[in-house]
């Protein structure tokens, strides 16, 4: 009878069995082969980080890390709001620089392979649309400290809302 019902899930395209051809990418088979962490310069992220690392080496998968720098918000027109976006702007990329060789060096070390991603604007969007784009098995973040997100959402809260992905999140 098991062997019937393993068998009846296996030929329905809709059931939890379905077969796919050879080729056809699909989500989260055998354990993962590409695991996506959230970076950025906090103690968090960087617990994250060594997680992601880990399980991606005991795995045998690559690893991405992606640091997310926002979009400069303009307060006031003029002259110094153009300097003060200027050198937010820099800043941002020297943090994403140090991350970048940071993850270079977590690669050497544990003997994985480690893509890093910068890009600009919205953490979620950002982190989804690049997730897609590398064909993530799982997202790994660390959480957040900030008092705001109890009340409208962090960043994981969203992902794991999603539901496009396990979502480990690392405190």
């Amino acid at each position: 009878m098991a062997h019937r019902d393993s068998e009846r899930g296996k030929s329905d395209p809709a059931g939890p069995w379905r077969e796919f051809r050879p080729g056809e990418f699909e989500l989260g088979t055998d354990g993962p082969s590409a695991i996506l962490v959230g970076v950025d310069d906090t103690v968090t992220a960087a617990r994250a980080t060594w997680y992601a690392a880990g399980l991606a080496r005991r795995q045998r998968a690559r690893m991405v890390a992606v640091y997310v720098a926002p979009t400069p918000m303009v307060l006031a027109p003029g002259p110094a709001a153009m300097d003060m976006i200027v050198a937010e702007t820099q800043a941002h990329d020297l943090i994403a620089d140090d991350l970048r060789a940071r993850a270079q060096e977590v690669g050497r070390d544990l003997g994985i392979a480690i893509s890093f991603i910068a890009a600009h604007g919205d953490p979620y969007t950002e982190i989804r649309r690049i997730a897609d784009e590398v064909r993530a098995d799982a997202i790994v973040v660390g959480t957040s400290k900030k008092a705001g997100h109890r009340l409208i959402g962090s960043l994981a809260v969203r992902l794991v809302r999603a539901g496009n992905w396990p979502v480990t999140v690392v405190p």
